[in-house]
């Protein structure tokens, strides 16, 4: 690990006094884990925290140690002497205050996205990181700080998340390392695994047949495509956030490379998300086409006034080189 990043971000951290914490909208396992846990380790230092997010935190993640600290109502900016944003691989995903939580000076910025788009007065940017939770874990140390069982806990759910509890390739021995310090502290890996992955409502299960039943397979069954229509969440019941972790089922086919998932939730708004398996195919280079950004095997845009049969046909095409000829 390049040490000089995070060092320099540190120190910056303790001469500041109050600190606002934020990362991406819609933010998954990692963002808000990562988020959480830094705002302890921040409040153990003798710190004035604040914890900004856009929406309320989704009911997937209301587990986690201090969810319910962070405010949607937007501070007083003028009263931070630092910021912190957690995540986030691009200035945009900060969402409508972009500008004004821009001017907190110094910014600060700690992101493990390969295509990171840089913004911040200061950042540690390490693609080579499975999770922002790792590197969070990392700064922690070098802030010479306490890491209590509850910032425990949100770290591990943090890297657990953004692994893929430890199969994406992503996955390295410096993960299963900070892992391990992680449980040493007291995490139980099987009550994390439990809260993440064993979680669904009766309406996120008929969501999920719905879905299922829609899947299509493409290029010799190399790409698969599944959708959520906006009609899908008022018919079961389920919201736009019970869809997390659905691409993962497709592309667990064994002869799927490319996985793709097209959610409308609201008219005129698809986002998608695509994983892909492996170093050959890239699909951070796919979604950068469409003005979105994200990993080698894990990214994701959205394509506003457009439908899922307008952008699907679309998003094949420009899938289609990455397999081999279809």
């Amino acid at each position: 690990m390049n040490t000089l990043p995070v060092m320099e971000i540190a120190a910056a951290l303790k001469q500041a006094r109050r600190v606002l914490v934020l990362t991406h909208i819609h933010p998954d396992g990692d963002a808000l884990g990562s988020q959480l846990a830094l705002g302890m380790v921040l409040r153990g230092l003798g710190k004035e925290v604040s914890l900004f997010g856009e929406a309320e935190v989704s009911h997937l993640y209301d587990f986690l140690p201090g969810a319910n600290e962070i405010t949607t109502e937007l501070p007083d900016l003028d009263s931070f002497d630092c910021a912190v944003a957690l995540d986030c691989g691009d200035a945009h995903r900060l969402g409508d205050n972009m500008t004004a939580l821009l001017a907190i000076k110094p910014f600060l910025v700690l992101d493990h996205h390969a295509g990171h788009q840089e913004f911040g007065d200061q950042r540690w940017v390490d693609p080579h990181r499975a999770s922002t939770g790792e590197m969070v874990y990392d700064l922690a140390v070098a802030l010479e700080a306490d890491i209590s069982s509850e910032a425990a806990y949100c770290l591990y759910t943090a890297i657990v998340s953004d692994t893929g509890s430890f199969k994406y390739s992503s996955t390295t021995a410096e993960t299963f390392r900070v892992a391990r310090e992680l449980v040493l502290k007291g995490v139980k890996p099987a009550e994390v695994a439990g809260k993440l992955f064993d979680n669904y409502s009766l309406a996120r299960l008929r969501l999920f047949q719905r879905v299922l039943e829609g899947l299509s397979l493409h290029c010799n069954g190399r790409i698969a495509m599944i959708s959520a229509p906006q009609r899908f969440f008022g018919e079961t019941g389920a919201a736009p956030q019970d869809t997390e972790g659905f691409i993962n089922y497709p592309r667990a086919l064994t002869s799927v490379k490319v996985a793709a998932f097209l959610k409308e939730a609201e008219a005129g708004m698809v986002s998608v998300s695509l994983r892909s398996k492996g170093a050959t195919y890239d699909v951070a280079k796919v979604a950068a086409m469409f003005g979105g950004g994200g990993h080698r095997n894990a990214a994701g845009f959205k394509r506003f006034n457009t439908t899922i049969e307008q952008l699907s046909g679309e998003l094949l095409r420009a899938l289609e080189p990455l397999v081999e000829k279809c």
